[in-house]
């Protein structure tokens, strides 16, 4: 999941999310509609090279292609690893004022061994943090929900992905994101611990240490490479074998400067790779837009993200644009 050159593509977005992704396009939100634009990604065996697995929602799981072959067999066809999104959205706290804790760990553990018999191998939890309104309670009940879900995965054989996501969305500075993340990564990591959740068989998908996007001053690549390195360095233990970030809204090429950066640093234990959605889906949606005229097009803007981002995970993005520029 976290080998060299290679990371995770984040299509698990909920129905709801795809009905924003598709209207932007102008294409409408039917199950083939969605259906074949998976497929278009992940027949594209080239830009596959650079995914390690996919993340999907629970519809697509059970999906076939339109000539039958189920989108699974496709994903291990191409070399990756199918994996499944198992938390069920967010509900508020009671007595909170606007946490967010993530739902899901009913039945969880009856759900889990039908996933894994469909061919997932990992799975994926998202927690949410508002910088803006974070109290103790919801940070505690997200961390413990994290810990809970993980350790019903490897119960079952499931690596889980563990993300806690302190969002991006509001006008807090980077210094504000760099303490909400280190508490979050901290308590993330206690609730693990209690769990008794062996550290060697997660990988942690984190927020960056950016500003918001709404944030007066924002912040240069260096400067989000540096905090970034320095808040997982005080909160994450070596024993986890990689770190697989998530977007959270950057543009395309923002979030693969941020990772290429912070791997030409180094000095950190844990191999550092990609767990994109948008950052990776935005160019070729908007290439495809809903034509069967235009997969190949589509599949072309996927293998150039893919393959940006695959640079990124090696610290060689940018020597790679600065040849191309010569």
């Amino acid at each position: 999941m976290v080998a060299p050159g290679k990371g995770i593509l984040a299509a698990d977005e909920s129905t709801g999310t795809m009905k924003k992704r598709m209207d932007a396009i102008g294409v409408e939100n039917t199950e083939d509609n969605r259906r074949d634009y998976r497929e278009m990604m992940f027949r594209a065996k080239d830009a596959m090279g650079y995914v390690s697995g996919v993340i999907l929602f629970d519809e697509t799981i059970w999906q076939n292609a339109k000539d039958g072959a189920p989108l699974v067999k496709l994903i291990e066809q191409a070399g990756s690893i199918p994996g499944i999104k198992v938390d069920e959205g967010t509900r508020e706290l009671a007595g909170a004022k606007g946490d967010l804790i993530t739902r899901g760990l009913d039945k969880l553990h009856e759900r889990l061994p039908k996933y894994y018999e469909k061919g997932a191998r990992f799975a994926k939890w998202r927690a949410v943090i508002d910088p803006t309104k974070l109290s103790h309670a919801g940070l505690l009940a997200n961390a413990h929900a994290l810990a809970r879900y993980a350790n019903l995965c490897q119960e079952f054989d499931i690596v889980p992905i563990v993300e806690p996501e302190v969002l991006m969305d509001g006008d807090n500075d980077i210094d504000t994101t760099y303490a909400v993340t280190e508490w979050v990564l901290k308590e993330t990591f206690q609730q693990l611990y209690y769990l008794n959740v062996p550290l060697e068989g997660i990988v942690l998908k984190p927020n960056m240490i950016v500003p918001g996007k709404k944030a007066p001053k924002q912040a240069s690549v260096d400067e989000v490479a540096e905090k970034t390195i320095k808040v997982l360095k005080a909160c994450v233990p070596s024993a986890v074998p990689g770190i697989a970030y998530l977007s959270g809204g950057q543009s395309d090429e923002l979030a693969t400067a941020h990772l290429s950066r912070m791997n030409e640093l180094g000095g950190f234990p844990w191999k550092m790779t990609f767990s994109y959605g948008r950052a990776l889906q935005a160019a070729p949606q908007k290439a495809w837009a809903g034509k069967a005229e235009n997969i190949a097009k589509g599949q072309a803007a996927f293998l150039h993200r893919a393959r940006m981002n695959g640079l990124a995970s090696l610290g060689q993005w940018k020597q790679d644009m600065e040849k191309q520029a010569a």
